[in-house]
């Protein structure tokens, strides 16, 4: 799977540790920044993984920040994106199978790094369940 990964500089340390992590279960891996500690603004890294995605550029994606929640807003202005905050792994299932979500966000202050692993390994074998969800998913899209 081809996944694409953004992070602000709160999200920063994570960022490479899951792509080391994302590498070792045979993913590829497309960095979309930051590449540094330096204060940064969350929307530039959430509109460059969620461009990918919505493009179909790219299978999912991964966003990193304080807290999560500032990328999964700005990730949801994009069309075709379903992007959630993930703090558990009955959460990550649940998005995979009933939403179809295709970007996980993480805070790197609200959830720790082991949890983050579970979490992405779930979400990563997870398939849409389709069905009775699909009419529901396609109704997220604006005018459907």
């Amino acid at each position: 799977m081809k996944i694409a990964i953004g992070a602000d500089h709160a999200g920063y340390d994570f960022k490479s540790k899951v792509i080391q992590f994302l590498e070792s279960l045979g993913h590829t891996v497309v960095d979309c920044g930051s590449n540094t500690e330096d204060s940064s603004d969350y929307p530039d890294y959430a509109h460059k993984v969620a461009d990918l995605v919505s493009e179909n550029k790219i299978d999912q994606g991964v966003l990193i920040c304080g807290s999560g929640i500032g990328m999964s807003m700005a990730a949801n202005r994009h069309p075709n994106v379903r992007s959630f905050v993930c703090n558990n792994t009955d959460i990550a299932k649940l998005a995979r199978q009933h939403n179809n979500a295709n970007i996980i966000c993480f805070g790197t202050r609200i959830t720790d790094f082991d949890t983050i692993k579970s979490c992405l390994k779930t979400f990563f074998e997870t398939e849409f369940e389709g069905g009775r969800h699909q009419r529901r998913v396609n109704k997220i899209e604006r005018g459907q």
